[in-house]
């Protein structure tokens, strides 16, 4: 495998980086997983758009970007993966500091690191629909960037596999918030409901493409607080990602929600969303 570090693209076995890496001692980094449907990066500058936004909240050094999707394609055409359904990883640390300090240097290089790997789309998945857990959101409060440090992300998704669940879906003082992966939806009486952005969830790429393929299908959509209490209220919900695309859920914590299948309002924003990048 071929991948792109730090201006260079080399065998995934001449990687070298620093255990001083601040990214490996402190989780002190961004990433973004941006998909690949044959022949094209999907929502690409929205992506990048993200990318930088989570820099600079870091206050991560924004290294050079300029040649970033040429980066990306040339990857995928040396992993020969043109006509494969695929998936880019792109994380910037601030890079390697000595001695192991919690402040940083302001002129620290950031490292930049990319790979490309095989990810087929979801079909099965997507037609029988999701079984989901709901757990507290432990997180801090500036889930609106996409940091590296993904412990909490890890441990629930771990319990979520373990359990023979796709996701957790977590809370905030009886608050739905997000999944460790996903973003969620609802859906009552033909209406989109959604949680409202804030520092405490991810401003979602497909989460913004549902919002405005509904927008363009006449879908009503509402961004509200969800109450753990009225979920069982709701005729649908599905679970939204790049990796995911649109997730029908049918049942949260072995409870079923609405009829316990894929809804018609879910199937009609999948369809939709598929005639996107097909």
């Amino acid at each position: 495998m071929l991948v792109f570090l730090n201006n260079k693209i080399l065998s995934h076995e001449e990687i070298a980086i620093s255990p001083f890496d601040r990214g490996y001692q402190f989780s002190d980094g961004v990433y973004e997983v941006i998909r690949y449907y044959p022949e094209k990066f999907f929502k690409l500058s929205a992506h990048i758009s993200r990318l930088k936004y989570s820099l600079r909240e870091m206050e991560i050094s924004e290294p050079d970007l300029q040649n970033l999707e040429s980066v990306l394609y040339e990857l995928v055409n040396r992993n020969n993966l043109t006509n494969e359904p695929s998936i880019a990883y792109i994380q910037i640390t601030r890079g390697k500091q000595f001695p192991r300090r919690h402040i940083y240097d302001e002129n620290i290089e950031p490292t930049l690191f990319i790979y490309v790997e095989k990810f087929p789309v979801k079909i099965d998945d997507m037609k029988s629909g999701a079984k989901v857990g709901l757990e507290n959101d432990i997180r801090w409060h500036r889930c609106d960037i996409k940091t590296i440090a993904l412990i909490p992300n890890v441990l629930s998704k771990s319990r979520a596999v373990k359990s023979g669940l796709t996701e957790i879906v977590w809370y905030r003082d009886g608050i739905v918030t997000e999944g460790t992966q996903t973003n969620i939806f609802f859906v009552k009486d033909k209406t989109l409901v959604t949680t409202p952005l804030s520092t405490n969830i991810l401003a979602g790429i497909t989460r913004a493409t549902v919002i405005e393929l509904a927008s363009s299908l006449s879908i009503p959509c509402i961004e509200r607080k969800v109450n753990i209490k009225e979920l069982y209220d709701f005729d649908e919900s599905f679970l939204a990602s790049t990796t995911s695309e649109v997730m029908p859920v049918i049942k949260i914590d072995e409870k079923k929600i609405g009829s316990g299948l894929p809804g018609q309002i879910t199937k009609l924003l999948q369809s939709g969303y598929r005639k996107l990048y097909l």
